[in-house]
């Protein structure tokens, strides 16, 4: 998959997070959804690397999971960093 897929992925793995996420999160939709992209390039390579999964395709369950859970780990380390600031 291409760099524009992943980031198109991203995109909808950011709002599928921050809707799995409970509470508010700091940030508005657009950080949220940078951040998505951020989360799904770092889920697709960690599950590349350490899985060995292939990410070839869009539609495959097992890409939408690695980038849905990469988005979901970067909006906490998001919400761990802005909320420290804001104390």
């Amino acid at each position: 998959m291409s760099i524009i897929g992943w980031i198109i992925l991203g995109l909808l793995a950011g709002a599928i997070a921050r809707a799995i996420l409970p509470g508010k999160q700091a940030g508005g939709w657009i950080a949220t959804l940078l951040v998505g992209v951020v989360g799904a390039l770092l889920g697709g390579w960690l599950g590349s690397l350490l899985f060995n999964a292939p990410l070839e395709n869009f539609f495959s369950i097992q890409t939408w999971l690695l980038a849905i859970g990469g988005s979901i780990i970067v909006l906490l380390i998001w919400g761990a960093i802005t909320g420290r600031r804001r104390a």
